[in-house]
């Protein structure tokens, strides 16, 4: 399971790589919430994964660990925020600009 879990994050970071390093401004904002993702997989995954723990003690003495939880899900909100800002910032930038890419000029061909 470990090994399963390593290789989707490493393939959620690899694609969030290659998408940031797009010329356009709706990959690289892909490519950033992909990280973010990879990111908050990452963060969830150090609280060491174990199936059929309760989240709260009850009747046995191992239980879920209940940081990393939190800490993933101030990340997704916070994550949603920015995503949501770039998205705007983005779409201000192309009404300004008349373009996607994301130094405001078209390459030259």
């Amino acid at each position: 399971m470990e090994a399963l879990f390593a290789i989707t994050l490493g393939v959620m970071t690899a694609s969030g790589v290659y998408l940031l390093l797009r010329a356009r401004i709706f990959p690289v904002v892909m490519g950033l919430t992909l990280i973010s993702y990879a990111v908050n997989l990452f963060i969830f995954s150090m609280g060491r994964l174990a199936t059929g723990v309760p989240a709260v003690i009850g009747k046995s003495g191992s239980y879920g660990d209940p940081l990393p939880q939190a800490l993933v899900l101030t990340a997704i909100v916070i994550g949603f925020a920015m995503t949501a800002f770039v998205v705007v910032l983005a779409l201000r930038s192309i009404g300004e600009l008349r373009t996607d890419h994301v130094d405001g000029q078209e390459p030259s061909k």
